[in-house]
């Protein structure tokens, strides 16, 4: 196998949690272009169809740029198909009765991106506590959940590609992030548990740690010249990410050329973390 095919997706199906917007809609995408046939969730179903839906024009798109009837290969090398559920990662049950109707939508399933997240920002002491506990909710149990619920399944195929995004603030901290910091901490530290619990099943667990990137989730801080130039001033790179930026670590990380990879955390900030 040549190292370009170990990237390759086909006949893979892949999960991602929060990939209606954002970074988990650009993953999303990177998978389907590799091959893969993607299900995303949304607390909402029809954000959830209309990116789906968005996902699979592109993917048809991009069939129908290739023109020569030999390349019929490379056709069969993007992706297959999107699908969009509604599913609250923070309750249990719902979250389990989606992985399983993925399964059975799909086939199969043998990549879980955890990538549903939110950030509440502000003083501790001026934060409710119902506050953090949301974020919590969604960031961290909504994680364990997603595993919990693929479990059963990764461990029986032994094999699986589990991605969890993290955060810079998983490794570093900023001042009015208390629920975020801490909630992106603990998914790197679920990372590293749950690599070990799973290596004897060929299923490797891996952490993206992303830096500031220009999502839906920054736009107050995008729209804050000061704030702005504040975070342009951390990333030795000079600039915010772009949201395409994210899909080939997606990629490298859900197919065999990770094969050898487990309970990693890899940052994708500009050089933030480098000082």
């Amino acid at each position: 196998m040549s190292v370009l095919d170990k990237f390759k997706l086909t006949d893979r199906i892949a999960l991602v949690t929060g990939g209606n917007r954002g970074l988990g809609k650009q993953m999303a995408l990177a998978l389907a272009e590799a091959g893969a046939s993607v299900a995303l969730t949304s607390r909402d179903q029809g954000r959830a169809d209309g990116a789906a839906q968005e996902i699979v024009q592109s993917i048809a798109a991009a069939r129908a740029s290739i023109a020569p009837a030999s390349d019929s290969e490379a056709r069969s090398d993007l992706g297959n198909t999107a699908r969009g559920y509604a599913c609250d990662v923070s309750d249990i049950e719902q979250t389990a009765q989606t992985v399983q109707q993925v399964i059975a939508d799909f086939g199969g399933l043998h990549i879980v991106v955890n990538n549903a997240g939110i950030n509440i920002r502000g003083p501790i002491d001026e934060l409710q506590p119902e506050e953090f506990q949301q974020v919590i909710a969604t960031n961290v149990t909504g994680v364990w959940n997603v595993c919990r619920a693929a479990a059963a399944h990764l461990k029986a195929q032994r094999y699986g590609r589990v991605i969890n995004i993290g955060s810079t603030l998983s490794l570093i901290a900023l001042a009015d992030r208390t629920p975020y910091a801490s909630s992106k901490g603990a998914v790197w530290q679920m990372t590293r548990a749950l690599a070990l619990e799973w290596a004897p099943y060929g299923i490797t667990v891996n952490a993206m740690l992303p830096g500031p990137f220009a999502t839906e989730m920054n736009t107050a801080l995008l729209n804050d010249p000061e704030t702005r130039k504040e975070f342009i001033a951390k990333v030795p790179l000079g600039r915010w990410g772009e949201l395409d930026e994210i899909g080939g670590l997606a990629v490298f990380l859900a197919s065999d050329a990770s094969s050898y990879m487990t309970g990693a955390g890899i940052t994708i900030d500009g050089g933030w973390t480098v000082h």
